[in-house]
């Protein structure tokens, strides 16, 4: 399956003085969420099929601390891919990366979370699956795997309603929430994580040309990224009984509002 680690929820992301990437000191980096019900998933379906669990990771030395969060969880071994000339990459570029690395595995289900929560592009699974010439499902919520491991049927989240479609394996699929409830790496599988393999492998070693990853290889460039505008203070209409309350909330939209 493949990880991506990004800044917790709860961090407070500040932009930085070129105006076109965040500061990244005392931030606090995890396993994207989406990601961990993948993570899940890929345990579950081992454990009723057999199989390994491989975590794939791009970026710097520090993803190694989500893609050990992974093996503690119960996965079988860890790749990440810490190369500078990655840095950068849009989504295309990562896709390209992971495709190195993953075609050469021995690979059934490739599982995804359904996007980053920091850039929300939610496209990576469907060019890994193009670039691997597999199906791709995305948004799943639910996920069956046929008893002879030939094929999958996934329910996909839609607007109003839900898809059941089916598959055949090798396929990727990337998760959405409610598919199932990650699991909490306990303290033996902290300890186990320690000696499970994890290789760090480069761009180069990978046999990929640096100029089709990185910011060298991306087609998206950050012209300026801008703070949310600041909200202004509510106000609370006065009034003795609800009818004078309305009255006042019907002049102050139309008087300062404007809006009626």
């Amino acid at each position: 399956m493949c990880l991506k680690q990004v800044p917790d929820t709860e961090t407070q992301i500040k932009i930085a003085q070129d105006g076109v990437s965040v500061v990244t000191d005392n931030i606090k980096w995890v396993m994207n969420p989406y990601d961990e019900y993948a993570v899940e998933e890929a345990l579950q379906i081992k454990e009723k099929f057999g199989g390994e669990v491989t975590v794939v990771g791009v970026g710097p030395k520090r993803v190694t601390e989500s893609i050990r969060t992974a093996l503690a969880m119960g996965a079988d071994k860890g790749i990440l891919v810490d190369d500078p000339s990655a840095l950068g990459s849009d989504s295309l570029g990562i896709a390209r990366i992971l495709a190195a690395v993953i075609k050469d595995l021995d690979y059934n289900i490739i599982l995804c979370g359904k996007q980053g929560m920091d850039d929300d592009s939610g496209v990576v699974g469907a060019n890994l699956a193009e670039l691997l010439g597999i199906p791709q499902i995305s948004v799943v919520v639910k996920l069956e795997v046929s008893e002879d491991g030939s094929t999958i049927q996934a329910h996909r989240e839609v607007e109003g309603g839900t898809f059941v479609i089916e598959a055949p394996l090798p396929a990727l699929v990337t998760a959405q929430k409610g598919l199932n409830e990650p699991r909490y790496a306990s303290l033996p599988g902290i300890m186990k994580a320690k000696k499970k393999p994890l290789d760090v492998k480069t761009i180069a070693e990978l046999g990929l040309d640096a100029a089709q990853v990185g910011e060298q290889g991306s087609n998206i460039k950050v012209v300026r990224l801008t703070p949310p505008a600041e909200r202004t203070a509510g106000k609370i209409v006065d009034g003795e009984t609800p009818e004078e309350k309305a009255a006042n909330l019907a002049k102050l939209l139309h008087e300062e509002a404007k809006v009626i």
